[in-house]
């Protein structure tokens, strides 16, 4: 009995620690201590956002760029008055017990490994869109974070937007009747990107940890930056970009539904002659029987389609039911009712411009307190999710034919050779494991 007790006295002990470790014991004055993985466009973005939410303090930045960690740091040190940490390599983040949460605006590539890392480490994580790279690394992210009990918020800023989310609850109310498509638009013409060759690494880049999970390849300025995005080994095309923004409300208006029975993927890159390996141009359709998604990618010269417009691009989805039709964009929405398509709601936005982001990392530094996954508006689960669609469109686009999906198992029926590309092989150490 002695023994039985001295057991039970150290089990509950240890998960005691645990515990104490992976949630931090936060006061209600106390600030959130954060590391902004990733100082590129969209990491000073979230320098700018998370430095202007008094609970916060940005304690540190990380880049693989020296150059780049220098900046960061710089533009910390000007928001906040205080010196930020620097680290070269996120895994000495996760090792900081003095950090909280942290922030990814990496490539797409290294959000799902950084993910589960820090929540293994005990770290809350805001996620930058699309949430993975793969189907495989997505559905791990969700174990991962219900494993070590992490908030995990996905950039799905839409979700955070009032006037997004109004039109959502309409359409919920049948404001048009039964939705029965949505059409999602990344009318989002880009330029060339050209060639640049292969050249030795320049100094300050540590590019064995920018490519990570992805193959060694030989350093090109075209595969750094932002062009990576347009490369299958760290990015996921305009669909996986800004488009994942437009798939992520499609599936919303469609609460928030599940994978479909069947996706269809076809299209190009057309035009150009360079470096770029993923299409300009795609239409993706996506069926689940008594209702579809379609989804289509324009990146060359185009008009637009209905009243849908983001500055000079056409980027928003277009809902279609049966008794009329809804528009949203980043300006408002629109609703259209009978065989006449009288507009019977003009409604436009309500916050500016730079209100997108910082209520969305508003809501996670508020769940990050209340330790409840449910608060979050873009939780890892409904990041993944929305992220997979993108994956089915271009594993059907890759593989030119369309794919009877398994939505239960996340897989493709009878199909091998599409069944593969749900996941990538890994470089050692960058690799995500089958168990978190």
């Amino acid at each position: 009995m002695k023994h039985e007790n001295r057991r039970n006295f150290l089990q509950t002990t240890a998960a005691a620690l645990i515990a104490s470790r992976a949630v931090p014991v936060l006061g209600a004055n106390d600030r959130i201590n954060m590391v902004v993985i990733g100082f590129g466009g969209r990491g000073r973005d979230h320098v700018n956002f998370l430095s202007a939410i008094p609970d916060c303090r940005i304690a540190g930045i990380c880049d693989v760029d020296q150059a780049a960690r220098e900046r960061g740091a710089a533009l910390v040190k000007k928001l906040q008055g205080s010196d930020p940490k620097t680290y070269s390599d996120m895994r000495q983040v996760f090792d900081d017990k003095s950090i909280d949460a942290v922030s990814f605006a990496t490539p797409n590539h290294w959000h799902a490994l950084g993910t589960i890392w820090a929540c293994q480490a005990g770290k809350d994580v805001y996620v930058e869109k699309p949430a993975c790279h793969n189907i495989f690394e997505g559905r791990k992210m969700i174990e991962a974070a219900r494993k070590y009990k992490r908030m995990v918020q996905v950039g799905s800023q839409s979700r955070s937007q009032p006037h997004k989310r109004l039109a959502i609850e309409l359409l919920g109310q049948g404001v048009i009747g039964k939705v029965y498509m949505v059409k999602g638009l990344c009318f989002n013409p880009r330029k060339s990107i050209g060639h640049t060759p292969d050249t030795p690494v320049p100094p300050g880049i540590n590019w064995d940890v920018f490519l990570g999970p992805a193959p060694m390849r030989p350093f090109s300025m075209n595969r750094f930056h932002y062009n990576w995005h347009w490369f299958w080994d760290t990015g996921n095309g305009d669909i996986g970009n800004q488009g994942v923004h437009e798939m992520d409300i499609a599936r919303w208006a469609m609460k928030d539904a599940g994978l479909p029975n069947y996706v269809s993927s076809t299209g190009g890159k057309f035009l150009y002659e360079d470096d770029q390996e993923t299409p300009n141009t795609q239409l993706a359709t996506f069926e689940f029987g008594g209702s579809q998604i379609l989804f289509e990618v324009r990146g060359l010269i185009t008009p637009g389609e209905g009243d849908v417009r983001r500055a000079d691009h056409f980027v928003g989805d277009i809902f279609f039911g049966s008794e009329g039709f809804m528009t949203l964009d980043g300006s408002g929405f629109r609703i259209y009712m009978g065989s006449k398509r009288e507009l019977v709601r003009n409604e436009p936005r309500t916050a500016p411009g730079s209100e997108d982001t910082r209520p969305h990392m508003a809501n996670f530094l508020a769940a990050v307190r209340s330790r409840d996954y449910k608060t979050l508006n873009a939780d890892v689960e409904i990041g993944v999710t929305s992220a997979a669609y993108c994956h089915l469109a271009n594993i059907s686009y890759r593989v030119g034919r369309r794919l009877k999906v398994d939505p239960t198992a996340w897989r493709f029926v009878n199909d091998p050779a599409a069944d593969r590309l749900l996941t990538r092989n890994y470089r050692a150490p960058y690799v995500v494991p089958e168990k978190v």
